[in-house]
């Protein structure tokens, strides 16, 4: 048994993670210094991501043959994206109200320095600039193209065996570097550990505690309930899928574990093409972590500086806010500039109130990663389900 635990990679993340959060507490001035090594590792994954998507989607398209069946599955994907996450925002703030994390008094909580968010107050979602600063949607979109254009190329067979020799080498060459996953969790936690310190935690351990409850019965209950509805099991999902979710701990990064988990759920029966247009939008469009954790701030905040909002302003919340969490991917810090131009359209609000969860900011984002990860990989069963796409691998 010992040995069948050890042959994992799972363990030695698991392992990597404990040190961490240890070097992090006793030695906070010397886990500080370990950022680098949770960061180069992201940056090194995050070199593979483009390849991946490109090489798999391109594969995909023109090995499906049906166009239309390729815009089938990109507006059957968009659609459960936005139907998803609008129940995740509107659950975030429904246990808010009903839990009422912010009942707090704000005096005895740490202050971060939020100005440069605060300063944004008068932007805007954009669409354009979106698209400008998302690598991902960027790739999609090329690799899309191609996709379709090799469709009407009579070059297409030795386009596809070029394609099928480089994906090989380039999942060959990330095998390798996922053998370092246990050096980018241990900086990545050692890190946050002794920059913020486990006492940060405890002034606003209450809505720490609201955000991952939440986001467990989430996954547990609506996600688990899809997975259910479509003769998938939530519980069997996530245990095969371990290895991801303990990266995306360590390092706080969801993006870490993107081409790893696009080759499971190839490797669990989802067809290539699925998963090359299911993940790579999802991770721009459904991110249901977030949306929770947005909307829940939101009703904090409001909570806090003793704001009573009616009826009709907890819908224009959520309205607001189905626009704009859809800019809270691809950019460090865009999760606040989404809470502060949502705010700022509210006006009731005080933007300054932001300067509060900086503090624990960086310990929510392991609980928004692993739910957006979870939140993807379910949509691409259940889209691949229904376009009869999966193959069981049992």
């Amino acid at each position: 048994m010992w040995k069948q635990i050890t042959r994992h990679l799972s363990f030695y993340v698991l392992i990597a993670i404990i040190a961490g959060i240890l070097l992090g507490h006793y030695a906070p001035a010397t886990a500080v210094k370990m950022e680098i090594i949770g960061k180069s590792f992201v940056d090194i994954i995050k070199l593979f991501i483009a390849p991946i998507i490109f090489l798999t989607i391109v594969q995909g398209i023109s090995g499906m043959g049906s166009l239309k069946k390729v815009g089938r599955i990109g507006i059957k994907s968009l659609v459960y994206f936005e139907v998803v996450t609008t129940l995740a925002l509107a659950i975030g703030i429904a246990v808010a109200l009903l839990i009422k994390p912010g009942l707090l008094d704000k005096t005895g909580l740490p202050l971060q320095d939020a100005s440069k968010y605060t300063g944004a107050r008068s932007s805007h979602f954009s669409w354009i600039g979106f698209f400008q600063s998302n690598i991902t949607l960027q790739v999609l979109l090329a690799a899309i193209v191609t996709g379709i254009v090799l469709n009407y190329s009579r070059y297409r067979p030795a386009a596809l065996r070029l394609f099928q020799t480089l994906s090989r080498y380039v999942f060959g060459a990330l095998k390798y570097v996922m053998y370092l996953a246990p050096l980018g969790a241990f900086g990545g936690m050692a890190f946050t550990i002794g920059k913020f310190g486990l006492s940060t935690l405890m002034p606003l351990m209450k809505l720490m505690a609201c955000v991952y409850l939440t986001m467990f019965l989430f996954v547990a209950l609506v996600l688990g309930g899809i997975m259910r509805y479509f003769k998938f099991n939530i519980w069997s999902f996530l245990s095969s899928i371990k290895e991801e979710l303990l990266l995306v701990l360590g390092t706080s990064s969801s993006e870490a574990a993107l081409p790893s988990i696009m080759r499971k759920l190839e490797d669990m029966g989802c067809s290539k093409p699925v998963v090359g247009l299911v993940i790579p939008t999802g991770y721009s469009f459904n991110l249901d972590g977030t949306s929770i954790y947005l909307s829940m701030s939101v009703i904090f905040l409001a909570q806090l500086y003793n704001v009573h909002l009616s009826t009709t302003e907890l819908i224009m919340i959520l309205l607001l806010l189905m626009l704009t969490s859809k800019g809270a991917a691809g950019v460090t810090g865009s999760g606040f500039i989404v809470l502060a131009s949502t705010l700022t359209a509210v006006h009731r609000i005080p933007l300054e109130g932001l300067a509060f969860l900086l503090g624990i900011d960086k310990f929510m984002s392991e609980a928004r990663a692993i739910t957006n990860i979870i939140g993807n990989g379910v949509a691409t069963l259940v889209i691949a389900k229904t376009e009869k796409e999966f193959v069981s691998m049992e």
